[in-house]
Parts: C-alpha cells; sequence; structure tokens
C-alpha cells in the first residue's frame, strides 16, 4: 500500500508539473512569443516590457488558459463519472444527448433566425455571440432534464444510456433538417462553432462559467463516497445504505451542468472527457474515485492546455478548431481502450 501511495504522491507531482508549466506556455507560445519574465510581470500586476505584451496577455491568452483548465477538468470529471455510473468504458460526458441539446439550441437561433427571419446572428457581435451562448445553454438544460425525467422513471442504467442516445439523436436529425434548408452563411456559422474553441470565452463570459465550474466540481468531489459503492454495485451499495435513485439523479445532474456550461460557452469539445479518465486509470493504477476524481480534474486540465497549445503552435492559419487536435489524441486512445477490452474478454 505504501508502494501505491508514493506512486500516487508522484502522479499528481507529475501532474501538477505539467499543469504549471503549460499554463505559462499556452501564455508565452503563440503568433507572437512572450518573455516568460513579462508573464510573469503581468501576472503580478506590473508593466510588461511592451504594452502589447500586457494587452495580448490579459485580452486574449490569459482568459483563453483559464477557460481551457475548467473546459478540460469539468469534461473529465464528467467522463469519469459517466464510465463508473453506467460501467462502461467509452462513455463520456456528451453520451446522454446533453451537447446534441446544445447543438440543437445554438441551431435553432443560428439557422432558424437565418432561415427564417432573415437575420444573421454571427454577424451582431459580442450580443450575437450571447445570443448563442444563451441558447446552447438553454438546449442543453432542457435535455439535462428530460434524461432527469426518464431517469427517476428507469431503474435500468443500460436503458437510461440507450434513452440518452436516441435523445441525441432526434437532436442531430432536426438539426440536419435545419441545415439543409438554411443559407451556406448560417450553415458555416454553425459548424464553426461546432469545431468547438477555447478563444471565444471573454472575462465576462468567464463570471458566469468560472462559479457553474467550480459547483460542478465541488459536486462531484462530494460524489466521490457513493461512486466508490457503486463500483461494488448496486445490491452491495443499497445494502450499505445508498440511496441509488438519488446518487444516480445527482451524478447526472452534475455531469449535465458541467456539460452544458462548457458546450455553451466552447462548443461541443470532444474525446477530452472520454480519454483522460483511462489516461489517469493508467497511470494510478487505481480504480478508488478518491484518487481519480482529484486526478482526472488535473488530467483534464493539462490534456485540455495541451491541445490547445498545439492548435495555437506557430504555422497555422491562426488557431486550429480545438476538436480537431482533441480527435487526433482522443481517438488512438479509444481504439487503444477498444484493443485492451476486447483482449481481456478474450482471456477472460
Amino acid at each position: 500500500m505504501e508502494e501505491h501511495r508514493v506512486k500516487w504522491v508522484l502522479g499528481f507531482g507529475l501532474l501538477v508539473a505539467l499543469l504549471l508549466l503549460l499554463f505559462m506556455a499556452n501564455i508565452g507560445f503563440g503568433s507572437v512569443s512572450i518573455p516568460f519574465d513579462d508573464i510573469l510581470n503581468v501576472l503580478l500586476g506590473e508593466k510588461a516590457s511592451r504594452s502589447a505584451y500586457t494587452s495580448i496577455i490579459l485580452m486574449s491568452r490569459l482568459p483563453q488558459t483559464i477557460t481551457a483548465v475548467l473546459a478540460g477538468a469539468g469534461l473529465a470529471v464528467g467522463g469519469l463519472q459517466m464510465q463508473t455510473l453506467f460501467r462502461n468504458p467509452l462513455a463520456g460526458p456528451s453520451i446522454l444527448g446533453i451537447s446534441s441539446g446544445a447543438g440543437l439550441g445554438v441551431a435553432l437561433v443560428v439557422l432558424f433566425a437565418g432561415n427564417i427571419l432573415g437575420v444573421t446572428i454571427s454577424g451582431y457581435g459580442l450580443l450575437g455571440h450571447m445570443t448563442v451562448v444563451g441558447a446552447a445553454f438553454l438546449g442543453a438544460f432542457t435535455i439535462l432534464l428530460l434524461i432527469v425525467f426518464f431517469a427517476q422513471a428507469l431503474r435500468d442504467n443500460t436503458i437510461l444510456l440507450i434513452v440518452g442516445i436516441m435523445i441525441g439523436y432526434a437532436a442531430s436529425a432536426i438539426i440536419g433538417v435545419m441545415k439543409f434548408y438554411s443559407p451556406k452563411e448560417d450553415v458555416h456559422a454553425y459548424v464553426i462553432w461546432g469545431l468547438g474553441s477555447f478563444s471565444n470565452v471573454s472575462w465576462e463570459h468567464l463570471l458566469i462559467l468560472i462559479p457553474i465550474v467550480l459547483i460542478g466540481l465541488v459536486m462531484s468531489l462530494l460524489l466521490i463516497k457513493p461512486l466508490n459503492v457503486l463500483l461494488l454495485g448496486e445490491n452491495y451499495a443499497e445494502n450499505l445504505g445508498i440511496n441509488i435513485r438519488n446518487t444516480r439523479l445527482a451524478i447526472l445532474f452534475c455531469t449535465g451542468i458541467l456539460t452544458a456550461a462548457i458546450t455553451a460557452f466552447c462548443g461541443p469539445i470532444a474525446f477530452l472527457g472520454l480519454a483522460v479518465p483511462h489516461l489517469t486509470k493508467g497511470l494510478f493504477r487505481t480504480s478508488d474515485q478518491k484518487v481519480l476524481m482529484p486526478a482526472v480534474i488535473l488530467a483534464g486540465a493539462v490534456l485540455a492546455l495541451f491541445c490547445n497549445l498545439i492548435a495555437r503552435l506557430p504555422g497555422f492559419d491562426g488557431a486550429l478548431p480545438i476538436n480537431v487536435v482533441t480527435g487526433l489524441i482522443g481517438a488512438p486512445i479509444v481504439i487503444s481502450v477498444i484493443i485492451k477490452r476486447r483482449k481481456m474478454n478474450a482471456n477472460g
């Protein structure tokens, strides 16, 4: 046991070091490289050697970096909770259709307004962006309430999972119809939103996003004990006094709030919530939620910062969509999980 604790301490130390390193790298690197001394000066409230550095850090890179940390941590926690609840290694925070609900909300604003009202919402600057964010959150939260309603009526997690997937398919079908009848400009604006980005979140947006994500993360930490008991099976959990129905609703609500908020502000971010729990389990070699929960928070933030840094590397025209990078990194991880699981089933 002592050996495991040493490995866990080293693992957490590695994640914290990577988090700090990538945080500073995200602020320093990009189309304009900023010296480390200037980064520290600006973060400490002092002046940089050039006024442009101060503007770039405070108005662009710092809020983008903080957004990546919040999104990575929130989605990773949601993925761990879904994989634990449904006992499915391929479950992620978007599996219940909440991300599709956000997409449907955005489609109703962007595509419907362009097709029916003849108005291009994306052309209205900050007002248009806030309208899109509000529509995404409203759509995601509506689907979350629908999932919670079904969760109260259905005891079988497998059936609930199927219902969530079907809701996602239905939302995607409606979006497809609206795309077919919408102008090219609006379809292009919707596709850009769907590729995901951490760069569209300003300080005003962070005043909303930060408390929501922090509340979701605190809720997830409070769910560590029931999640650990659920690993032993629902019957055993009930014998230990765990209220399965309330626990499931709490897990769904926690994951749903995190997914809804992050998707609303950043777009649907793929693979982070699916891949990070597996990376963390491989690093710490445990299923104990007391270790995994804080670990996935750190690992999710680290991977999101890494993907954001890759997307902004010099040489790219502007910045790559974040889903392009997360897909390239997350897909091999998911494939390896499928292959490993298949081998385990074959050996078993």
